[in-house]
């Protein structure tokens, strides 16, 4: 009858792995379009901001060829009003008056230039970073697309192991069934053989009464250093009655499994 129960807890602990497994890529799988949505706002930030310059700096282009335009026509009108001055004093008076609108013109030229510069360069980054907006975009449409299509293949899988566990655990102490699907959950495996004395799942060395209890397999017995559920495994070549001792775990590796059971215990 135990082996049965172990036959059972084998298949069930595939099946839970598999289950645990699936649960926590479906759980996992948002994070990734998570990320390309941020970027994908953090883009459109930085776009809109982008435009706000571009529209401030047009606005300042237009008002200085104003002003340039004005101050050319300034020394144009001083250029022509030459061929009418009669004296000293009003020739000095608009050549004076020539040479400011001509500084004004140059000078207006200058910063004129730098400005375009910029809105020119501002409009190129512009133009990347909407083809940039719409390639991420459509990359998140698609990657949306695929998730759900994962998702809900997955969740049929998930289904499936459903109904196969419910086909297994009538019978299984409910208790013993929590305590195995914790384990699963912390360690992937929740029963393991017991090879000569030593644990095959943390590798401790069993009390020789303590594997011989496993050996004759009477009752659940669990693995006092990990916590996994036991089965004795005949050995296929005699070995060692003890164990090897690169198989199995430092007095470190016991302290550890020690505090991570007395911590599930306090837990429960």
């Amino acid at each position: 009858m135990m082996n049965e129960v172990f036959d059972k807890l084998k298949t069930l602990q595939d099946i839970l792995a598999e289950k645990y497994t699936l649960e926590a890529k479906i759980s996992d799988a948002p994070k990734d379009l998570s990320a390309q949505e941020e970027l994908l706002a953090r883009l459109k930030k930085e776009f809109i901001e982008k435009n706000a310059s571009y529209e401030e700096i047009r606005v300042k282009v237009l008002k200085m060829k104003t002003d340039l335009a004005e101050a050319v026509n300034n020394r144009e009108r001083g250029e022509k009003g030459m061929d009418t001055v009669t004296t000293h004093r009003e020739y000095e008076a608009l050549d004076k008056e020539i040479k400011e609108a001509s500084e004004k013109e140059q000078q207006f030229r200058k910063e004129l230039q730098k400005e375009e510069k910029e809105l020119s360069d501002l409009d190129e980054l512009l133009k990347n970073d909407e083809a940039l907006i719409k390639s991420q975009e459509v990359e998140l449409n698609s990657g949306k697309s695929a998730l759900a299509k994962d998702i809900e293949e997955m969740n049929a899988k998930l289904e499936d192991l459903n109904r196969e566990e419910k086909t297994i655990i009538p019978g299984l102490d409910p208790e013993i069934l929590f305590k195995f699907e914790r384990i699963i959950k912390s360690k992937k495996t929740g029963i393991v053989a017991v090879k000569g004395n030593v644990c095959d799942g943390c590798h401790m060395i069993l009390p020789a009464q303590f594997a011989n209890k496993v050996h004759n397999g009477d009752e659940i017995v669990f693995c006092p250093y990990c916590s996994r559920i036991l089965y004795y495994e005949e050995q296929e070549e005699k070995e060692d009655e003890y164990f090897h001792l690169e198989d199995t775990g430092t007095l470190t590796d016991f302290a550890e499994d020690l505090d991570e059971n007395t911590s599930g215990d306090v837990e429960e």
